[in-house]
């Protein structure tokens, strides 16, 4: 019996030891997010550099920049309005996409007649910022790097991986958002 009283005492004892922590199975060493930002520079350059060619190319049409990295160049432009779309307003209007190679990627028929509320539905990036340049009756041609289009995933469906895209946008109308108090 006094064995059994030692034995399960010294269990006891060893039983109260503290967990040990494991080793990783593996070490990230951080290596795959710097290749992705390395990857994903040389793309953005490679797409600036598309986009150059086009413009320099492109004698009859004057380029805009903006602060998002995209181009744009208006078609019709709207000199009496100075109203922009504002958060919370509702506009319509309607885009083509195309590949940088002026291939039709979704017609305005096939998209439709769009109506949107700045900033609070889902549109892709690049979209979302151009509406807000545009007043009331223009038209514009923006050329967005594939980070201000679908990116990585495409849209699963007609737009591949990393797709620069080129569209035509026509603002039809805005209703601005008046707030009541």
């Amino acid at each position: 019996m006094k064995k059994f009283a030692l034995l399960f005492l010294f269990i006891s004892i060893m039983a109260c030891k503290g967990p040990e922590p494991r080793k990783p199975v593996k070490v990230n060493s951080g290596s795959f997010m710097k290749e992705s930002v390395e990857r994903n520079k040389k793309l953005l350059a490679s797409e600036e550099q598309l986009m150059q060619e086009i413009i320099q190319k492109d004698s009859l049409h004057n380029y805009l920049a903006t602060s998002d990295g995209s181009r744009y160049y208006y078609d019709l432009k709207n000199e009496v309005a100075t109203y922009t779309p504002q958060t919370d307003d509702i506009v319509r209007f309607t885009y083509t996409l195309l590949t940088f190679n002026n291939d039709t990627i979704y017609s305005e028929q096939e998209i439709g007649l769009q109506i949107y509320k700045v900033d609070k539905q889902e549109l892709f990036p690049g979209l979302r910022s151009s509406i807000k340049l545009l007043k009331e009756g223009e038209k514009a041609t923006f050329l967005f790097p594939s980070s201000l289009g679908y990116g990585y995933p495409g849209d699963k469906n007609k737009i591949g991986v990393n797709v620069p895209l080129k569209a035509t946008v026509t603002l039809l109308t805005i209703e601005p958002n008046i707030i009541t108090n």
